[in-house]
C-alpha cells in the first residue's frame, strides 16, 4: 500500500494578501504539491503551538520583506520554540531567505544587517565539498544560479551546521544542521524568474540601494531562469519525507 501524499506546513511572515498568495503558490509549485497538501500559517497573526507539527510531514519557512531576523518581535519566541520542536522531533524543515536566517539564529548562529552585502536579482552560487557530498545538494551542479533579495545575511553559522553552498558576496548561502533534515538557503528556493521580478518590484521600497532607477531596472532586466533550483524543494521532500509522492 503506497504512502499518502505529503502534507507541508508553510510558515509565512508577510502582511500583503497578494504576496501571501503568491508565496503560497510559489512554494506549492516548487514542492510539486496539490493545493490541499500545503497548509499555511501566518506567523504575524496565528498562534504557533508545537501541535502545528502534528498533522504535517514537513515544514517550510518563507521570506519576510518587512521583518528583519536581527530584530525580536512579540511572535519571535514562539517561532524559535517551534523551530526547536522541529529539531526535537526530526521534522523535515526548510528555510528560504528569511527562513534560512531564522533557522541559523534559532540554533545559535549570528545574523547581521549588512546592506553592503545585499543581493538582488539572479546570482551564482557554488557548492562546497560538503554540498557535493550531501544527499540533497549533491543533486545540484557545482555552480548554479539562484534568485536573491536580501540585506541581512548569516555571518556565523550555528554550532553543528554544515555549509553546503557559498558565494563571494554573502557566504553561507546554504547549510544543513548535522544529523537532522533541517536546511536553509539564503537564496529564494521557491522563486522562478517571473516571481523574482514581481518580488523586486513589490519590495523595492524596503531596499534603499534599489532606489536608483538605472540600477533597479538593470537588476530586473538581469533576472534569469534558475532551472536547477526550481527542483530543489520537491527534491527535499522526496529525499527527507519517507514515501513522499510529489507531482514534479
Amino acid at each position: 500500500m503506497s504512502a499518502p501524499p505529503p502534507r507541508v506546513r508553510l510558515l509565512q511572515i508577510r502582511e500583503r494578501p497578494v504576496i501571501l498568495a503568491e508565496e503560497r503558490e510559489s512554494f506549492r509549485v516548487r514542492c510539486g504539491l496539490a493545493p490541499e497538501q500545503l497548509v499555511a500559517t501566518n506567523v504575524l497573526h496565528d498562534p504557533l503551538p508545537a501541535s502545528l507539527l502534528d498533522d504535517v510531514d514537513a515544514v517550510m519557512i518563507g521570506g519576510a520583506g518587512a521583518y528583519s531576523v536581527t530584530q525580536t518581535f512579540d511572535w519571535t519566541p514562539d517561532l524559535l520554540a517551534l523551530v526547536r520542536a522541529c529539531a526535537d522531533r526530526a521534522v523535515p524543515l526548510f528555510g528560504s531567505c528569511w527562513g534560512h536566517q531564522f533557522i541559523a539564529r534559532t540554533f545559535g548562529g549570528r545574523v547581521v544587517h549588512a546592506p553592503d552585502r545585499s543581493e538582488m536579482g539572479t546570482h551564482a552560487v557554488h557548492l562546497t565539498q560538503a554540498g557535493h557530498d550531501d544527499v540533497l545538494f549533491g543533486q545540484l551542479p557545482s555552480t548554479f544560479e539562484a534568485q536573491m533579495g536580501h540585506q541581512d545575511w548569516v555571518e556565523t553559522l550555528p554550532p553543528g551546521a554544515i555549509e553546503l553552498a557559498t558565494n563571494e558576496r554573502a557566504p553561507h548561502q546554504a547549510f544543513r544542521m548535522a544529523g537532522l533534515p533541517i536546511y536553509g538557503t539564503q537564496f529564494h528556493s521557491e522563486l522562478d524568474a517571473e516571481a523574482e521580478r514581481d518580488r523586486l518590484i513589490t519590495y523595492r521600497a524596503y531596499y534603499p540601494e534599489m532606489q536608483d532607477d538605472a540600477r533597479f531596472n538593470a537588476v530586473v532586466r538581469g533576472v534569469r531562469d534558475t532551472p536547477e533550483v526550481d527542483a530543489l524543494l520537491a527534491a527535499f521532500l522526496a529525499t527527507h519525507v519517507p514515501g513522499a509522492r510529489v507531482t514534479s
